[in-house]
């Protein structure tokens, strides 16, 4: 990960951190390009599992035979996958209301990113689940899956004007941004934007960048 290039989930957890959180996560990020640079590996440790979250809801696959799966090969993911898995297959039970009507899931990923340009950065929207129901309506579900910090409602607020920026095509009544290990459903309705948004998310990816351009110094 760049900080000036960076995921949407990425970047809300810089956000909800606390400053010597922010900075842990910051160093680390450098440290990780430094490796890459270095001709090291790389990679989102969370890219496998949310592969198959989505051959779950497609019907595809089953998350738990998975996730035992992924655990097996990599013994990096012995704790969090299940967590993950878990919080996972309790809110498609419980909370995404949709899964008792009918509906077609849409195979191909929904991507997206956009450009601030007064920061010279570029935020990215990416891999989202989107399932259309019988009605025509849509749901489009953007996964945080950080362990610590929990994403807030003001940070649910600002990543759903993020993803109406990147998707501007789809509506925004019809988005979701689930906390997986919290268990946590996230609708526009519930966290409204206020007509800050753009302005509070640009000050505080303003502050993540000066704090990781003197670190990487």
């Amino acid at each position: 990960m760049s900080v000036d290039k960076i995921h949407l989930r990425k970047l809300l957890q810089l956000f909800e951190a606390e400053p010597r959180q922010r900075r842990s996560l910051l160093r680390a990020d450098i440290r990780s390009d430094l490796r890459k640079s270095a001709g090291g590996k790389g990679g989102d440790f969370h890219v496998p599992f949310w592969a198959d979250a989505k051959d779950h809801v497609a019907g595809v696959g089953d998350l738990i035979e998975k996730t035992k799966s992924r655990v097996e090969t990599n013994a990096t993911r012995k704790r969090l996958y299940p967590l993950l898995a878990d919080g996972l297959l309790s809110l498609w039970s419980e909370k995404m209301r949709w899964r008792n009507e009918e509906f077609d899931f849409v195979p191909t990923s929904v991507s997206a990113r956009f450009s601030i340009e007064e920061l010279g950065a570029i935020v990215k929207v990416e891999n989202v689940v989107a399932v259309r129901l019988r009605d025509e309506s849509c749901r489009i579900v953007y996964p945080y899956f950080s362990e610590r910090p929990a994403l807030s409602s003001e940070g649910a607020r600002l990543g759903f004007w993020a993803t109406k920026e990147a998707l501007p095509d789809f509506a925004i009544e019809d988005m979701r941004i689930v906390d997986i290990l919290r268990r946590s459903y996230f609708r526009p309705s519930e966290n409204q934007l206020r007509g800050d948004e753009r302005a509070v998310f640009i000050a505080k990816y303003a502050n993540v960048l000066r704090e990781w351009r003197r670190l990487k110094d």
